[in-house]
């Protein structure tokens, strides 16, 4: 197949706006259906539609879109998922689907970060999640902080009770790391199960969001039409996440993401050229418990209790198949998986307990026929002097003599 390059994208801009257009489309109609018939319907018509778009290289186009024009692709996503909330703004239910999505999106991020760039396993991501919903929780009940301030402060206690696990995952590799992190998850929840102090194993009672002067768990008016008050938090998991995105993208195209990505593909070179192996890694676990913690702090306040069963192992393991199902160490991949993994089961609760079933062979034909995920991340490109874009997704080295390179 021919490679796509920028030149042959006549006009990024309509082409971004199309497809954010069908994908909302898209997302209505599957959120609002109800029946057997319309899911099944809708789900054919995404299985078609994705085996045209990859006939056609039609992801691709709009990847190298979204990359030439990154100010417009972000601005569609925040108004599509705007758009989304302004249309369920009566539906509860949708609506926190919807943010449950979002903070798990951010929690994910935090793991791409640690097992995408870095290549860090953490098999305890939803132990992180709890660890900021509880310090929320408790920072709440016993200070007089700003709850905005006490998101913050969960994210950093992620980040410190982390920082317990460092020695053992820096003297460990693969699996034996993974081991040590699945070991913390399931300390976590012992912890918590035995800490009556954190209400046991009966959970506790997390307080609603309140920003200046507006309570998030009361319903409101907008001319006229009462609005369901989890709007309110649908607009602060959007804030979080798209926050979130920003600053792994960030990261991402800078030096400290080269360094990490130097650092996953091989150590022994990374040292060899000076790289200091450590530090990478602990910035990249601690950053990825931050995001994890934060999102596990707003989580608290849109579900209004927490227990030890909303931070198990299997939740945990659900996080990773996110960030592999999207494309390892592709932040925006994280998406659709999220919506696959987490939205999916519900609308197919109509078969019972069967619906797990379809969902997991769904999962199975996704990596069988899209190993990479759904959206492979690209391999970083180089370019000689007066270069600014990628002309195709190969990589060459930069010319002699010249010191320059972007991704």
């Amino acid at each position: 197949m021919k490679p796509v390059t920028h030149l042959e994208i006549r006009r990024p801009g309509l082409l971004l706006t199309v497809a954010a257009a069908l994908l909302t489309l898209y997302l209505w109609l599957f959120l609002h259906a109800e029946n057997q018939i319309g899911v099944a319907v809708l789900l054919l018509a995404a299985l078609a539609a994705g085996l045209a778009a990859g006939r056609l290289n039609l992801v691709r186009k709009v990847e190298l879109a979204g990359a030439d024009r990154p100010g417009i692709a972000r601005g569609l996503a925040i108004g599509c998922a705007l758009l989304l909330i302004a249309v369920f703004h009566q539906s509860d239910f949708v609506l926190l689907m919807l943010c449950t999505v979002l903070l798990y999106v951010t929690a994910c991020l935090g793991l791409t970060v640690q097992f995408g760039f870095s290549g860090v396993a953490n098999f305890a991501g939803a132990a992180f999640f709890g660890v900021g919903a509880y310090a929320t929780a408790t920072l709440a009940q016993h200070t007089g902080l700003p709850l905005l301030l006490d998101v913050a402060l969960a994210g950093v206690i992620a980040a410190l009770v982390g920082s317990l696990l460092i020695t053992p995952v820096l003297r460990t590799r693969g699996h034996y790391a993974a081991l040590v992190t699945i070991a913390f998850g399931i300390l976590f929840r012992t912890f918590i199960e035995v800490n009556d102090v954190l209400g046991g194993p009966q959970g506790l009672q997390a307080p609603g969001m309140k920003l200046f002067g507006h309570d998030f768990n009361e319903s409101f008016t907008v001319f006229g039409a009462d609005v369901s008050f989890y709007v309110s938090y649908a607009v602060l998991c959007l804030a979080l996440c798209a926050g979130a995105f920003a600053v792994v993208k960030a990261v991402e195209r800078s030096w400290v993401g080269l360094a990490m990505d130097v650092v996953r593909t091989d150590e022994t070179s990374a040292a060899a050229f000076g790289l200091h192996i450590a530090r990478w890694k602990v910035v990249a676990f601690v950053m990825g418990n931050f995001l994890a913690g934060a999102a596990g702090g707003v989580y608290g306040m849109v579900t209004g209790f927490i227990a030890p069963n909303n931070f198990t192992f299997s939740d945990s393991l659900l996080m990773l198949s996110i960030v592999i199902l999207g494309g390892l160490g592709n932040p925006v991949g994280l998406v659709p998986a999220a919506v696959i993994v987490l939205i999916l089961p519900e609308k197919l609760q109509f078969i019972q307990e069967y619906r797990f079933l379809l969902y997991a062979a769904l999962v199975i034909a996704i990596l069988l026929f899209r190993p990479d995920g759904l959206l492979p991340r690209r391999t970083r490109l180089f370019f000689g002097r007066g270069a600014r874009r990628a002309p195709a997704p190969t990589v060459r080295a930069p010319a002699a003599g010249d010191g320059r390179a972007a991704q």
